[in-house]
């Protein structure tokens, strides 16, 4: 069973995702959760604090597909990897993934904000950074950095555009850059 702690997450983040920063309010939250009202304000006393749970609530739902993505033991395996990470992320995930598109905006002005989304892509960034160490890059944090910068890129062409190209060329250039 969901708690309502989760229904209250689950609601702002569907918010974000079909109406932007500008829909997510306490109030909305409530009537999307479908709790009593002055629910989402019990758990969140401020904008800041729901801003910031939603953000840590959407890494803890896309940590678990990047520990499985990234277990590879080869560049092969590690390409396979991101496209298969891009597909979950811009097609299974997409409402999770444009709402935390939105938080990325809004983080560019909010300092607590841009400092939960750090917390969050150095999480994630540090399973890539330690694939690449392994498969021997020669400086896998800026390997991690060029992968991370070229996964993004194409994640947003593929929520604001539609642009779904085939991410497997570009995968592989980086790969070989970083193991070359």
């Amino acid at each position: 069973m969901t708690s309502t702690r989760e229904r209250i997450l689950d609601a702002a983040v569907d918010l974000l995702a079909t109406g932007g920063l500008r829909a997510l309010t306490h109030a909305r939250v409530d009537e999307r959760a479908l709790v009593p009202k002055g629910s989402a304000s019990n758990y969140f006393r401020t904008r800041a604090a729901l801003l910031t749970g939603v953000t840590d609530w959407i890494v803890e739902r896309e940590v678990p597909a990047v520990s499985v993505a990234f277990t590879p033991r080869s560049p092969a395996e590690f390409v396979d990897a991101m496209c298969t990470l891009l597909e979950v992320t811009s097609v299974d995930n997409r409402d999770l993934t444009t709402a935390r598109l939105v938080l990325f905006m809004e983080a560019s002005h909010n300092p607590e904000l841009r400092e939960a989304l750090s917390r969050g892509r150095a999480t994630l960034g540090a399973a890539v950074v330690s694939s690449l160490a392994e498969m021997g890059a020669s400086d896998p944090e800026a390997a991690a950095e060029a992968m991370a910068s070229c996964f993004e890129g194409l994640l947003l062409h593929r929520i604001a555009r539609q642009v779904f190209t085939d991410p497997r060329p570009v995968f592989e250039a980086v790969v070989h850059g970083a193991l070359a």
